[in-house]
């Protein structure tokens, strides 16, 4: 959607409430950012130099990963799904090593199977910004401003990466009302907007929380928040399992992942991490599920499992919240993540948790050739007419 288009939805929906018109303010100054668009500290500016500074070998390297690439996808993405099927290990693991900036936009949308639903509901998205508004308005409102407020896309007060957001955010409330909007998402479609237009940014997150390629993640913002409840049980019992140590020292503190994962899973890790560690995490999310979010989780404690087991209630907490610099670096996290295998204990665990529950284990993946990330047909008007409930709000610092 080009910015005209995102002005009138913007206003549009100001039109038919009592909500002020809001007009953009000023441009800020320009400054430093990175590689991804963050404005950087003058601390940051010093710290980011030396990496800038790639050597011959390094530009080759990434040169050589850039051909390999182009030549799997093809112009546009028309080999993906032929190579898919021809070699998925080597797809699997080119994505675990990191997609190129440049082209992870386009993949995601291949490996999500977003791009599908877009070409079969065109017209959808422009449809939902002509509704009535989102009961969801004033929430939205207020928290775009608290969504990546040092990227020089979202740093202007109602400029175009707020509206853009704004967009998405309310489209999908009207498209989906069983969710509607939880603080939380926005960043989800912060992330999305920074690689692609509105429109594919909306249907990547359709098929993100709808579960088109994998299990769907919208228990984690439904009410009551059952997918969210569901992993804090999962994931307790693999810290006592697989970091006994580490489970008995939290459970003597009384340490829960309440406290400490739940924006690990209602953010996918993009807020309050590194925004470079951050996209190598959603490469593998959109690729192979949920699952990795697990897998970096336990790989943190592990890094960190020696210092956690001498610290009291009070630094256990602000550890869980503050991990050291160089555990976020992906070269060494990554590694440790991948070499977690836990798809089997987590279904296992999952059907434990629903029989507690008494609750029927629901099927967690779609019917969907996954190797080939074909789109669900989803009838328009049967995703627009839930009745919302209520639910509950989380605030990411």
């Amino acid at each position: 959607m080009d910015m005209r288009a995102a002005e009138i939805g913007w206003q549009k929906c100001r039109r038919s409430t009592s909500l002020p018109v809001f007009e953009p303010g000023p441009i800020p100054p320009l400054q430093p950012v990175d590689e991804y668009g963050f404005i950087m500290s003058d601390s940051n500016s010093m710290a980011e130099i030396p990496g800038r500074c790639a050597t011959r070998n390094d530009h080759d390297r990434e040169e050589r990963k850039l051909q390999k690439w182009h030549a799997m996808i093809g112009d546009g993405g028309a080999d993906w799904k032929a190579y898919l099927r021809r070699k998925p290990q080597v797809v699997k693991c080119r994505i675990r090593q990191g997609i190129p900036n440049c082209l992870r936009g386009l993949v995601w949308q291949l490996i999500s199977g977003s791009r599908n639903l877009v070409l079969l509901n065109q017209g959808v998205y422009e449809k939902l910004h002509s509704l009535e508004c989102s009961s969801s308005e004033f929430e939205i409102m207020r928290d775009i401003s608290r969504t990546f407020p040092s990227h020089v896309f979202y740093q202007q007060m109602h400029g175009p990466g707020q509206r853009s957001l704004y967009n998405v955010l309310r489209a999908y409330s009207i498209y989906d009302r069983k969710v509607g909007y939880v603080q939380g998402m926005g960043f989800l479609a912060g992330v999305l907007l920074l690689y692609m237009s509105e429109e594919d940014a909306f249907w990547l997150l359709v098929a993100l929380l709808k579960g088109v390629a994998h299990a769907p993640m919208e228990g984690l913002y439904l009410a009551g928040l059952p997918l969210l409840q569901q992993s804090f049980f999962q994931f307790e019992r693999l810290v006592h399992e697989r970091l006994p140590k580490l489970g008995s020292h939290f459970d003597q503190e009384a340490i829960y992942p309440s406290m400490y994962a739940s924006q690990w899973f209602i953010t996918a890790f993009s807020c309050s991490f590194p925004f470079s560690l951050s996209l190598r995490i959603w490469d593998v999310l959109l690729f192979e599920g949920i699952t990795i979010i697990f897998k970096v989780g336990l790989a943190l404690l592990k890094y960190c499992h020696n210092d956690l087991v001498q610290l009291p209630f009070e630094k256990l907490v602000y550890a869980l919240r503050n991990f050291p610099e160089d555990v976020m670096r992906p070269k060494i996290l990554l590694p440790v993540a991948y070499s977690i295998k836990i798809s089997t204990r987590l279904e296992e665990l999952r059907h434990e948790y629903c029989s507690t529950k008494n609750m029927q284990p629901q099927v967690q993946h779609s019917s969907l050739n996954t190797k080939e990330r074909g789109p669900v047909k989803r009838p328009f008007k049967k995703l627009v007419n839930f009745k919302r409930p209520g639910f509950l709000k989380l605030r990411c610092s």
